[in-house]
Order: C-alpha cells, then structure tokens, then sequence
C-alpha cells in the first residue's frame, strides 16, 4: 500500500502510471472549476471525487480523465453538497471521513434528495458494520482502501449499468472481426478469444477508435502512455509487437499496419 491508499501494482497499470507521478509530485490537474458544455465531451459521463486526501483526490481526477470521464473534485462535505446543486454528475466517489459534513450525513441526505444520484463509496473503514450503514444509507458500492484502479473501474462502470446510465453494449467496441470486451481486457477475433494486458488493450482501442487512419508514435505515446513523446524510446514498437503476436497469427489477415514515415494502423478485417 502506498499513502494514496492506492495498492502498489497500480503503478503499472496502464493508463494510470503518469496520473500517479503527477499526484505525487502534486502537479496533477486541478478539476475544482466545473467545465462548460463546451469544454466536455458529448455524452462524456461527469464524475464527482469527494476526498479530503489531497494528493489521492487529484490522483483520482487525472485518472478518471484518461479513462474518458469528466471528473471535478472536492474536499469536503459541505462544499460537496454545493456542487452537487450546481453541477451535472453522473456519479460521486465519496470518501466518508469529511470534515464539515461527514460522509455518512451527506450520505442520507443525498438518499433524501437526489436517490437518483449514483455513490461509490471509498474510505478506510473495513468493519462490517461501517459497510451496511453506508449501504443502507443509500451507497450503491463500497470499496475499502487500499484499492486497485482496475477494480475500481469495474465497480464503477458495474454501478452505472445497474443505474442505466450506461449499457453493456457501451463496454464493447468492434469492427468486422474484432470485438474489443473493456470489463474484460480481452478481445475476440473471429470468434477467438485473446487476453490483454491493460496497456495492449489501450493500444488497440486507440488504434480502432481511428482506424482505418495511421496514429504516429508521438501520438500515442501521448494518449496512451499520458507522457510527452520521447525519441530516443522504443517503448510503442515494443507493445506493437506484443499485440501483433497476439492478435494477428499465422495464416491471419494482418490487423495491426506499420506505416512507413508516420507510425501505426489498424486495418479493417
């Protein structure tokens, strides 16, 4: 466990290595000013981080935006309840140790006014009876730290399906031949099925997001890895080369593309 409350293998789970070094070093992006319409993505799902840890709060924002949610934060209770008032969300992350108004207050009496509004609760209280009271005071989930960002995806997208907010078929990309399953980090090719690591999985789904069109290296080191491009790394031919074994066997039509001079592509099947 480190002091984000965080499980120390999220360190390498792809793609929330640079959220985390830019928490730690305290230069992760600020999300206390709500976006205008403009400025979020269409159908972009708006979350809000309630956390009075600081450094795990911004870890939490910067890695809730490489996972394509619109994220805002705050640090107390109280302030809470006010952007609650004011902002659009979808969802809240909701740490029970508060101050001004704790989180099992805020807790009820979001179950009194706005029960259509998702919680996730994340706290360090592990007893039994802690978990039923936030439950039975309207929580939708609770995850003890220290968490894993890999399990918390999951409940939170588990939570928003049993909410409607999102279908299962949200979770699935695809184009002929190739069914990208995000819950699952796998893939199916023709009927195969293939596991992934998280950052393979990232790769290919940027790749299909703008397929048929080449992505440079630069690029995708960029959105994929969330850092600026370095020249003298070879780090994005490495994971092509992974996924390439993986996906495209002998005798297989070649899916994965290298375009001389730009970088990368994904063919259709």
């Amino acid at each position: 466990m480190n002091s984000n409350g965080l499980l120390p293998h999220d360190h390498g789970q792809p793609p929330t290595s640079h959220a985390l070094e830019s928490a730690q070093g305290g230069n992760a992006p600020q999300s206390n000013e709500p976006q205008t319409p403009t400025e979020r993505g269409k159908g972009t799902l708006r979350i809000l981080v309630v956390e009075d840890d600081v450094p795990l709060a911004r870890l939490l924002v910067a890695w809730l935006k490489t996972e394509q949610f619109e994220a805002d934060l705050t640090h107390d209770g109280e302030h809470a309840l006010s952007k609650i008032e004011d902002g659009d969300y979808q969802m809240l992350l909701l740490d029970l140790n508060l101050p001004k108004v704790d989180g099992t207050t805020l807790l009820a009496k979001l179950h009194s006014e706005r029960p259509q509004l998702p919680v996730l609760v994340l706290t360090g209280r592990n007893r039994t009876e802690d978990m039923v009271l936030a439950l039975n005071l309207g929580a939708d989930d609770y995850l003890v730290k220290p968490f894993s960002l890999v399990e918390l995806l999951a409940r939170i997208r588990a939570v928003l399906r049993r909410r409607g907010q999102i279908s299962a078929e949200a979770q699935r990309r695809s184009q002929p031949g190739l069914l990208l399953h995000r819950e699952e980090y796998c893939v199916e090719r023709d009927g195969r099925r293939i596991d992934l690591t998280p950052r393979e999985f990232a790769l290919l789904e940027y790749l299909l997001e703008r397929a048929p069109k080449p992505v440079s290296r630069a690029t995708l080191m960029e959105e994929v890895w969330r850092v600026p491009f370095d020249p003298s790394t070879n780090i994005v031919d490495v994971y092509m080369k992974y996924l390439r074994d993986k996906i495209d066997c002998t005798g297989e039509q070649k899916l994965i593309r290298t375009v001389r001079g730009v970088g990368y592509a994904l063919a259709c099947a």
